[in-house]
């Protein structure tokens, strides 16, 4: 018996065709600047900038049913008409799902660093990946990437500079606004060291 499939939440973007690329206006229907937060968690930073940047669109991805839900519920009870949330694993959203020169920065926080050497191919930052998210970035578009895992960041510089087609940014807190995720700040609390990288595709 085929189970019907899932109503969207409020602000949900379930695409029709999980097997062909969106077109941008699948994604929003007002033509903005495209930001993508890959696992979004709680939504902290989505739906921040989201509040500071209503001229700019905003796509976050989160594969927890639990999580998109409170997103979506938080950006709805906020009138966050430029946030939406999509049901998806990062890497597939990436390689498979975004329409190519259609983002205007890709963020990327903590994802799980996979620290036992056996599990590294694991690891999201690397080649093939790195290959999507610059043909999905417009030219001039952003890479950015935080990690509380040292081995992690020494890896992601590694697979960077291998991949070799992207320009280094310097990255200062007075740079543009960027708000910090509950993980984050817990983090910085405990004395805990946040490693971040910002990069960007040659325009």
């Amino acid at each position: 018996m085929k189970l019907p499939p899932r109503p969207a939440e409020p602000g949900e973007l379930i695409p029709t065709d999980y097997f062909q690329r969106l077109t941008p206006a699948e994604l929003f229907t007002t033509q903005a600047p495209l930001e993508v937060d890959l696992g979004c968690g709680d939504g902290a930073l989505a739906l921040g900038l989201a509040r500071q940047f209503p001229e700019r669109n905003f796509l976050a991805v989160e594969r927890l049913l639990g999580r998109v839900r409170k997103v979506c519920r938080r950006a709805t009870n906020g009138g966050l008409q430029n946030l939406r949330v999509l049901r998806l694993e990062a890497r597939y959203t990436v390689e498979w799902l975004l329409p190519h020169s259609s983002v205007s920065r890709l963020h990327l926080l903590f994802p799980d660093p996979w620290p036992k050497a056996r599990h590294h191919r694991r690891r999201l930052v690397q080649g093939q990946f790195l290959l999507a998210v610059h043909q999905v970035l417009v030219p001039g578009g952003e890479f950015l990437f935080k990690t509380d895992d040292e081995d992690y960041f020494e890896w992601a510089q590694t697979e960077l500079s291998l991949f070799n087609r992207f320009e280094a940014l310097s990255w200062k807190e007075e740079d543009f606004p960027y708000p910090q995720t509950d993980f984050e700040a817990r983090w910085r609390t405990e004395g805990r060291e946040v490693f971040q990288l910002r990069v960007r595709k040659p325009g």
